[in-house]
């Protein structure tokens, strides 16, 4: 089986693959010369083959219920199919556009650990898409691409914004070795240790929540949910997200969990005090603010 890749539907690369029409199927998703030292096997197959006892920087590392989602903004489908069956293989989410504009608006309006940005890009070119990340504040890792190998191709990328950059052709085990040191340098430098909302702190490194100074008692999964809440701030998170970054897809979404963790963590976090901070935002989640 291939994957969509048509610029007509979201692009998103965490679904099973779906067969296409001939006419439409991607044969880059199996093979890509570019990307892989045998035609037969995927890119991360043939690199985890060949390096058995490689450590990865896999998501579970950030601790449990999280996935590291990274953004593609490649326009060429079989680059970014190939690239995307490789890294989800690797145990990332990800998720793609197929232009500059599309993946800017992703990169602004979803929370990403990373983004792989292509340099010849319609609509934005990825160095304009760099510039407007960084202008907006924007501090995740971004690993460059470009066919272009010159030296003023590269200081132009990294002076833009760029965390470091790979020009193609490349080998997927560099791309994959190159990712997890951004990833890992990130998470050194700009992992918070508190997490502070009004009056309401939480302390990461010694697993305590204050509320106007007044000690709160959590268990363990109250701890994760009102984290992943004070994350996520201002922003309504929904069920199943819930679910899946604190639950890690092991229930039902059916099941009535989440709401039952709501209400005790309402019970600790609000009724004790005049202003409620959970909200519940009816057909669509819950927001903490």
């Amino acid at each position: 089986p291939s994957m969509d890749c048509r610029p007509d539907r979201e692009k998103q690369w965490n679904d099973p693959p779906r067969p296409l029409s001939p006419e439409t199927e991607l044969t880059g998703v199996r093979a890509a010369p570019l990307f892989v030292d045998s035609l037969r096997n995927p890119a991360f197959s043939l690199w985890k083959w060949k390096n058995p006892n490689r450590m990865l920087y896999y998501p579970e590392n950030r601790g449990k219920g999280s996935r590291m989602r990274i953004l593609i903004i490649e326009d060429d489908d079989q680059t970014a199919g190939f690239v995307a069956k490789g890294l989800q293989e690797a145990g990332f989410r990800i998720s793609r556009a197929a232009d500059g504009l599309d993946g800017l608006f992703r990169a602004k309006t979803e929370p990403f650990d990373l983004a792989v940005i292509d340099i010849m890009l319609p609509k934005l070119d990825g160095l304009s898409v760099i510039e407007e990340l960084r202008a907006a504040k924007n501090t995740m890792p971004i690993l460059v691409l470009s066919a272009r190998d010159s030296v003023e191709s590269k200081i132009a990328g990294l002076e833009k914004g760029g965390d470091d950059y790979l020009a193609k052709p490349f080998s997927f085990g560099e791309l994959l070795a190159r990712i997890q040191a951004l990833l890992r340098r990130a998470s050194r430098s700009a992992e918070p240790t508190t997490l502070v909302v009004g009056d309401l702190e939480l302390d990461l490194l010694a697993r305590k929540v204050t509320r106007s100074g007044q000690p709160i008692d959590l268990q363990p999964l109250e701890f994760q949910l009102l984290e992943y809440l004070m994350r996520n701030h201002g922003r309504v998170v929904s069920k199943t997200t819930i679910l899946e970054h604190v639950w890690e897809y092991n229930f039902d979404t059916q099941s009535n969990i989440v709401e039952a963790g709501i209400f005790r963590l309402r019970e600790k976090i609000d009724k004790p005090f005049e202003k409620k901070m959970i909200r519940t935002v009816r057909g669509f989640g819950y927001v903490l603010e």
